[in-house]
């Protein structure tokens, strides 16, 4: 048996090689995730590493856990105001549109690959849901945006379907390992699930809220571990209760990320960092448990349900759940075409093996496979099909600075970024003479991608992006202050 110090050595070595290579999916166009599952198989038993790993229980454990610190740390970081314009989109896309390319892709399995139509319908449902957010990291790796509402109606589509899968997928098996329960009752369950998990993770996301403005810890560093720990308690209790815990994970962070709360800032870093080392074990443990021989023995079956999947299922499952959007076809073709497969499918695969299902470990190497090709074709190809379509932007890149603001409970003030545009009446002005409230003060000056800390002399230029303390009551006159045109000049 392989000593403790031995295991921490392989497994802090696997990550580290993880985080190197995934520099390489700049230039490869293909997420970074698929990189991290390639260094789990070439550590697996069949590659050079020759690790023998079949543990499905505790890769399933390890995928639950995961999940829920990806889909609380995408909570997060989601802005309610950006989304909610595409709110129901989304959500119609998370439970019509899994459902729907559950229900034809099981159809075609159970006529294609000749399994029972409940095996069929399984097989749908474990790969229904997407990962958009590996269609973030191709685009802004080549530099590319998305316009109008497709951003932000992938990114929550992505946030919000894995529950809808996740029920299917348990219940279809319920089904398989007990013949004689009424389908029809998986509506009542349904609805309770989706609808507990709804209501318990909006009660908890209030009283999380709650309790980190009020804690007022002594270290700053109990924030995120008390916000980690309540999130798995958060999954814990609904689960038990036989609600979705992912969704109560989901929407308690989705109202966390956007409320005012102490440490919010380093919230958001803890669980950016926690994201994506939990993105890492997962796949690192999917690539541990796959052997390549088993999976190239279904690559018949797999092309096959995967070009299905691809060019058939995701496309009618998008046009019809959007068919009362106003989207534009190009629009809704570019939501089906990055309808990329992810972990989640591979970890969902996992069940039907722990349930001892006869098709399982075919179901799971055709995942697998599924997966694979889905990333490859669709993650690369993305960029050029936008471009076809013409629903690209150019991205937007973040402007970093050198210097952060996180106001204390009970400031009501905030550190904005504000652009001096040209013709501006206050151009050639000093500091001291703009008239500014009493309390807003400029801190930094960016200019010609410079950083100026300021006086109360220094001179403002046209173009000048400053960093400025405001009270959020007086920001509207801020930004009248030095958006004013001088005398004659044209808007």
């Amino acid at each position: 048996m392989i000593g403790f110090d031995y295991l921490l050595l392989i497994g802090s070595a696997l990550i580290i090689v993880s985080i190197a290579i995934a520099k390489l999916s700049d230039n490869l166009g293909v997420p970074a995730l698929l990189l991290f599952l390639a260094v789990g198989m070439f550590a697996g038993s069949e590659g050079p590493g020759g690790i023998f790993f079949e543990n499905y229980s505790l890769s399933r454990s390890i995928g639950i856990v995961a999940l829920v610190f990806i889909l609380f740390a995408g909570g997060l970081d989601t802005k309610w105001p950006i989304i909610r314009p595409v709110v129901w989109q989304a959500t119609s896309l998370a439970t019509v549109g899994v459902l729907l390319t559950a229900f034809v892709v099981g159809l075609f399995s159970h006529f294609a690959l000749g399994l029972t139509i409940v095996e069929g319908l399984l097989l749908g449902a474990v790969v229904s849901s997407t990962d958009a957010a590996a269609v973030f990291s191709i685009l802004q790796s080549r530099n590319i945006s998305l316009r109008g509402k497709l951003k932000p109606l992938l990114e929550a589509e992505s946030g919000s379907n894995d529950p809808m899968a996740i029920f299917l997928t348990v219940s279809l098996i319920e089904l398989a390992t007990n013949p004689e329960r009424s389908p029809w009752s998986l509506i009542t369950l349904f609805l309770y699930q989706m609808g507990f998990g709804a209501l318990l993770g909006f009660g908890f996301g209030r009283l999380m809220v709650y309790l980190l403005n009020r804690m007022n810890f002594s270290y700053e560093g109990f924030y995120p571990v008390f916000s980690l720990a309540t999130g798995l308690f958060i999954y814990a209790v609904t689960a038990v209760v036989n609600g979705s815990g992912f969704l109560a994970v989901y929407i308690a962070a989705l109202i966390v990320g956007n409320s005012e709360v102490v440490q919010k800032r380093s919230l958001f870093r803890f669980f950016d960092g926690l994201a994506w080392l939990s993105q890492i074990a997962m796949f690192l443990t999917l690539g541990l448990l796959v052997y390549p021989s088993r999976v190239f023995q279904v690559v018949g079956a797999g092309v096959l349900l995967s070009a299905f999947l691809i060019f058939i299922a995701r496309p009618v499952s998008v046009f019809l759940s959007l068919s009362m959007s106003a989207l534009h076809w190009r629009e809704k073709f570019l939501v089906s075409w990055v309808g990329i497969r992810g972990a989640v499918p591979i970890i969902l695969a996992i069940f039907p093996l722990l349930a001892g299902l006869p098709s399982a470990q075919f179901m799971f190497n055709v995942v697998f496979f599924i997966v694979l090709t889905s990333t490859l074709l669709q993650g690369w190809s993305i960029p050029i099909v936008a471009r076809w379509l013409s629903v690209d932007a150019p991205l937007e890149m973040k402007q970093r600075y050198p210097l952060e603001f996180e106001a204390p409970k009970g400031i009501d003030t905030d550190m904005v970024d504000l652009i001096i545009p040209y013709h501006s009446a206050v151009s050639g002005k000093s500091i001291v003479d703009l008239g500014m409230p009493e309390d807003s003060l400029v801190v930094l000056i960016i200019r010609n991608e410079k950083f100026i800390v300021p006086s109360g002399g220094t001179r403002l230029e046209d173009g000048d992006t400053i960093l400025a303390l405001v009270n959020k009551n007086n920001l509207p006159e801020v930004r009248k202050i030095l958006s004013e045109l001088r005398t004659g000049e044209n808007t």
